[in-house]
């Protein structure tokens, strides 16, 4: 059996080692924490610091591949441990491109691919000599995450809220849609794509609120959202799994926000209403096997779980049996004990034939369902 590492024990981390279950895979999980989502499923938990070297490096020697649920760990570990024959996904130089947002927006200007005006701040006081460059989108160089390190800013009289850190200041797009496609790609660098989605956020939380998948696009779009995010995860030149993050103007021009070089949050309804999920598709890619089929069973449409405003403490899920009486209605808890404001708690997947049957469940599932304490 393949002896495999997932740096990250969180949620994501969880539903990989689901998906593992229908493979011959020995699993390592190395997490700070040890009562986190993943720990009881791996067959061996280590705790340890996944940003500290080495903690990754000696969790990592050993084993036969190794693969992240979330961005921010130690790569320079990741690294030697790549020069020692480990097999890493992503390989460490595309995944020390992208957790750095200005290396990230660097790396599309180079390789030609469209995004959104820029420029680089050093500090605070570089920030304020770009008011001329407003409205824009301040996001710090890293660490940010889930809406964090991600801040707004409209006007001269907002520059206060920037980041005093290195950061990447973005114009601002006038949006009319925001998608995500998600690419897969083997070790031999054949690559299938899911079919691309239309995200709807929280702009107040910068939190995914729902999505819906397959997005309506005209055919024109969609071969620009498709054949930009190729040409994307072609550049990075790594095996792994990429949610590619789009932009579509209201001209139908589509812009590259952000990749994410791991399993995301805008393909979670994969594992209900795609032949393969993208958990099932990343064992196929580590294990060497075919890569799996993309395709939809049903159109289907994801709800985030969010803590609700006004209440933390240990977590309530009001509404929750009225949710899962729904047809087609699946309810993915993350086992969070506790709850606070925008904390992402879990997911609902829902799935129907018809689009206005999908946003009609959407709508009833955020009113229904909510996430207090007692």
């Amino acid at each position: 059996m393949k002896k495999i590492g997932i740096l990250g024990g969180g949620q994501l981390g969880r539903m990989l080692l689901q998906a593992a279950a229908n493979y011959p895979v020995e699993t390592f999980v190395m997490e700070n924490d040890p009562e986190c989502p993943a720990a009881h499923l791996c067959n061996h938990f280590t705790k340890g610091d996944i940003t500290n070297y080495n903690d990754v490096y000696q969790f990592g020697k050993g084993l036969e591949a190794l693969t992240i649920e979330i961005e921010s760990v130690n790569a320079d570990a990741l690294e030697q441990l790549e020069k020692e024959g480990v097999k890493i996904y992503p390989k460490p130089a595309a995944l020390k491109t992208i957790k750095n947002k200005i290396l990230q927006k660097q790396f599309y200007k180079n390789n030609q691919v469209p995004t959104s005006d820029f420029v680089i701040t050093g500090n605070a006081a570089a920030l304020h000599e770009h008011s001329d460059f407003l409205p824009a989108v301040h996001k710090l160089g890293e660490g940010g995450y889930d809406g964090r390190g991600v801040q707004i800013i409209k006007t001269a009289a907002d520059l206060s809220l920037g980041f005093d850190a290195p950061a990447v200041l973005e114009k601002m797009v006038p949006i009319a849609k925001e998608i995500a496609m998600i690419v897969a790609v083997d070790d031999k660098y054949d690559m299938v794509f899911y079919p691309p989605v239309d995200m709807v956020f929280d702009h107040e939380l910068n939190l995914l609120s729902h999505q819906v998948s397959p997005a309506v696009l005209p055919d024109k779009t969609f071969w620009k959202v498709e054949a930009i995010a190729i040409a994307v995860v072609k550049a990075f030149k790594s095996p792994g799994i990429f949610a590619v993050e789009l932009f579509i103007d209201k001209n139908g021009e589509v812009y590259v926000n952000e990749t994410a070089p791991r399993v995301h949050n805008s393909g979670h309804h994969s594992i209900e209403a795609n032949y393969s999920s993208q958990f099932d598709m990343l064992w196929r890619i580590m294990l060497n096997y075919p890569l799996g089929n993309t395709e939809h069973i049903m159109p289907a449409a994801i709800v985030n779980i969010l803590g609700a405003e006004g209440y933390s403490g240990p977590a309530f899920y009001e509404g929750l049996e009225a949710v899962m009486k729904i047809p087609n209605c699946f309810v993915h808890i993350y086992g969070k004990s506790h709850t606070k404001p925008g904390r992402k708690m879990g997911h609902v997947t829902i799935m129907s034939r018809e689009k206005q049957e999908l946003i009609h469940q959407v709508n009833r599932i955020k009113h229904t369902l909510k996430v207090i304490s007692r």
